[in-house]
């Protein structure tokens, strides 16, 4: 039986808002695993994860009762979930043509039953999803249902205060002098605000006021954490201060290197294809915009990953060339696949997606260099492409990078 994947209609403007969000995959499992574990808690699961999708990959930014970083797009269940406008349910996957021989439902674990949520942007567009999963068949409530929904929405929530703060505290450090008063004209209010908010929880107590002081009990909470995430900027510029470093919007090409294999070598592994990252000594250590950078380089790997047999290659080198005004950040992914006709090539160079077939049959779903050339005209860079049919194919992205 052929599977037809899913594909949501607004695929292009879909991978477009999660690349905006600019994501580091390797470092939000602690921001969410509080989430994870209460919506296993709340399903009663002994598994739930907080998947987020691009073009080629589900990444598990965090997970409870299982250890998953990452999954082929067309392996997951999650990809059915966000095409849906509500909620996804499978309440027999070993009975399911479209999942019953995944290794996930055939082996270990052995899962059985799947209910997700689509991770929906106020824009009303999926970029993920929240699933619990089981080895046993349940049937969730109406109650539980709508708990995990607050938890799929808090999930969004919480991304999006992540991209702001980033925004702000990049902002910020272009003016520290400013960002110290800031923090410390906050410090005061809301220190006030937790003493009140105490005062008053203390005479609730005594009057039994129930609902009162369950609020105030989430007043006080967040006033707390807001309190400690300016705690928590003074120490960074402290020590900022006592030890440079690459700034929060900074990468370096050693940086970006750890990153790549971070991400990309278990593909690689995957298919038994060499992966590596190279990096100009001469240069390695001076840093450059981290702007898109894991959205247009991760994509290029993805695919090239894709189109490269077993015991392939996929090779990138990183080096900044030095300029007089600017600097020019290069880079080349080659691989040593089966390589794009022209036609091909000059499709992705105007922007045209095209869906095809990997060399082990993985699914594409057509946007990916779309994204990457998107991605580096926003940047002001330029994409080039140069490949062999069956013997390589390299990619080339070169990015402007003001002087530091």
């Amino acid at each position: 039986m052929t599977i037809k994947y899913p594909l949501p209609a607004n695929e292009f403007e879909r991978i477009i808002n999660l690349s905006e969000f600019d994501l580091d995959y390797t470092n939000l499992q602690d921001s969410f695993e509080n989430l994870a574990r209460l919506a296993a808690k709340i399903a009663g699961s002994e598994i739930s994860l907080v998947n987020l999708i691009d073009t080629y990959t589900q990444w598990t930014i965090s997970s409870h009762g299982i250890t998953i970083d990452q999954m082929a797009r067309e392996e997951s269940v999650c990809q059915y979930t966000i095409v849906e406008t509500d909620k996804f349910e499978v309440s027999d996957l070993t009975a399911d043509e479209r999942f019953k021989d995944k290794f996930y439902v055939a082996g270990d674990p052995h899962l059985k039953y799947y209910y997700g949520i689509p991770l929906r942007t106020k824009a009303g567009i999926n970029i993920g999803a929240l699933c619990v999963m089981d080895k046993e068949t349940k049937e969730l409530s109406p109650e539980k249902t709508e708990m995990l929904n607050i938890i799929a929405d808090e999930v969004v929530n919480r991304l999006k205060a992540f991209k702001a703060i980033s925004q702000i505290q990049n902002t910020l450090k272009e003016a520290n002098e400013t960002k110290k008063r800031i923090v410390h004209d906050v410090r005061g209010p809301l220190a006030g605000i937790i003493g009140l908010t105490e005062i008053i929880a203390e005479q609730g107590d005594s009057n039994k006021i129930e609902e009162v002081l369950e609020f105030i009990t989430l007043i006080n909470k967040s006033s707390t954490s807001i309190l400690e995430l300016a705690n928590e900027i003074l120490t960074t510029e402290k020590k900022l201060e006592r030890a440079p470093t690459l700034k929060s919007d900074e990468y370096n090409q050693l940086v970006l290197k750890e990153k790549l294999l971070q991400l990309y070598t278990p593909q690689a592994m995957n298919k038994n294809i060499k992966f590596e990252v190279h990096t100009a000594a001469d240069t390695e250590v001076i840093p450059f915009s981290k702007n898109k950078l894991l959205q247009i380089v991760g994509n290029l790997i993805s695919n090239a990953i894709k189109f490269t047999p077993e015991r392939g290659s996929v090779i990138v080198d990183l080096k900044l060339k030095i300029g007089t005004h600017s600097n020019d950040l290069i880079i080349q992914v080659r691989d040593s696949g089966i390589g794009l006709s022209q036609e091909a090539i000059d499709s992705v160079l105007k922007g045209q997606g095209n869906t095809t077939k990997g060399t082990e049959g993985e699914k594409g779903f057509g946007f990916g260099l779309t994204l990457v050339k998107h991605l580096v005209e926003t940047l002001d860079g330029i994409l080039n492409i140069s490949s062999e049919p069956g013997k390589e194919t390299i990619f080339e992205i070169r990015l402007p990078q003001p002087q530091k």
